[in-house]
């Protein structure tokens, strides 16, 4: 029976059992989606990530994107896991890489540090009319503390590669206090066409840090996820769409993952169209998995 070498890695954090793990296969080529798929489920983080050395582009590499039940397009966390832990191994040296992923050839920067720098896709921003009172009831919020985050901040979608409704609140305690329906906030996703919730306030636990958060995603399989690169990134480009800082910082620090018990710190600097999220990373499970057979070998022959 064939097997393949996979990871755990913990994204956003230099500490293990921290940030957001997830899934790295180093070695992709040559399997197919459903076994993809498969691995993914057997893994059981909130996305694995593939990676392929020969794209269809010139980019440098391949990565595809899987959670326990579906492909995503973009993840933000998996992609500082899988090229930290190329960095570590001497697979790839400081400096910059490109990577084929379905939203097109994104760059990596990694540091001498190790720290890992993805730029994203050029950001789009839509503000959305939701109610909302259908926001706080989906998020199992106080509709005051969400208007009285609302003067400036307005309900929108922002993409740097994957969609999310990003949501202003005015204080921790509310961030902390969420009780999210599930089946509410996929409702919601469904309606504006974003794959998760970014649930953020300024109010936060370290002094220099700019926001703290947390995000939903049961449509995607993801019922909240620790911290959230692809996320981290579309909320910094929204942050500078609607002007929040005046200047606006160099670059932002994001909390996420204290109410899961995986605090982690997301770097995020926009400039313009130009969106990069860098983090650290750290293994913290290393094994083989088997392979499961490719689908034409479960044809039976009579």
């Amino acid at each position: 029976m064939d097997e393949t070498r996979v990871l755990q890695v913990d994204a956003f954090t230099d500490e293990p059992l921290a940030g957001n793990p997830a899934g790295v296969v180093p070695d992709a080529d040559g399997l197919e989606d459903e076994q993809l798929q498969a691995i993914a489920r057997e893994m059981a983080v909130s996305e694995t990530a593939f990676l392929q050395s020969e794209p269809d582009s010139e980019a440098d590499w391949r990565i595809r994107y899987f959670t326990p039940s579906q492909e995503v397009d973009l993840c933000g966390h998996a992609t500082v896991a899988s090229f930290g832990v190329l960095h570590e191994e001497g697979v790839l040296s400081t400096g910059t890489t490109t990577f084929e992923t379905n939203v097109g050839v994104l760059e990596c920067r990694v540091d001498e540090d190790g720290t890992v720098w993805m730029t994203q896709d050029a950001p789009t921003i839509d503000a959305v009319e939701v109610e909302y009172g259908t926001v706080a009831d989906a998020l199992g919020v106080e509709r005051e503390a969400l208007e009285g985050a609302s003067a400036d901040l307005p309900l929108a979608v922002s993409s740097t590669g994957l969609p999310f409704l990003v949501v202003p609140i005015t204080y921790l305690s509310d961030v902390g206090n969420a009780q999210p329906d599930m089946a509410a906030v996929e409702a919601l996703t469904d309606r504006v066409d974003a794959a998760g919730v970014y649930l953020f306030t300024f109010d936060t636990l370290e002094g220099d840090s700019t926001l703290h958060a947390r995000m939903f995603a049961p449509g995607a399989g993801v019922p909240e996820d620790p911290v959230t690169g692809t996320a981290s990134g579309a909320v910094g480009a929204y942050l500078e769409r609607y002007g929040a800082f005046d200047p606006f910082p160099e670059e932002l620090r994001l909390e996420q993952g204290h109410y899961l018990e995986r605090p982690g710190l997301v770097r995020v600097r926009v400039d313009g169209a130009a969106v990069r999220v860098g983090g650290r990373a750290v293994g913290s499970l290393e094994g083989t998995i088997v392979v499961p057979p490719a689908p034409d070998d479960d044809i039976l022959e009579v």
